[in-house]
């Protein structure tokens, strides 16, 4: 996963995996995802990002389901 972010635009792009995009669709005024062929998610689009997502505050945390 890569999160690029665009500061001219605001606007952060999160890509989910490489794949050949099939559709994009509009969930929001301001949020598109990208699908392939076979319906997954290959990407999403947040415009307006400092606003909409938090930007400023972001972090990546992996949380493991073994027990200790």
């Amino acid at each position: 996963m890569r999160v690029k972010y665009f500061s001219d635009t605001d606007t952060a792009l999160i890509e989910f995996t490489d794949s050949d995009v099939q559709e994009t669709k509009e969930i929001s005024e301001n949020i598109y995802i990208d699908i392939d062929d076979k319906g997954n998610l290959v990407s999403m689009t947040i415009e307006h990002a400092k606003a909409n997502a938090m930007l400023s505050e972001f972090s990546l945390q992996e949380i493991s389901t073994k027990s200790a």
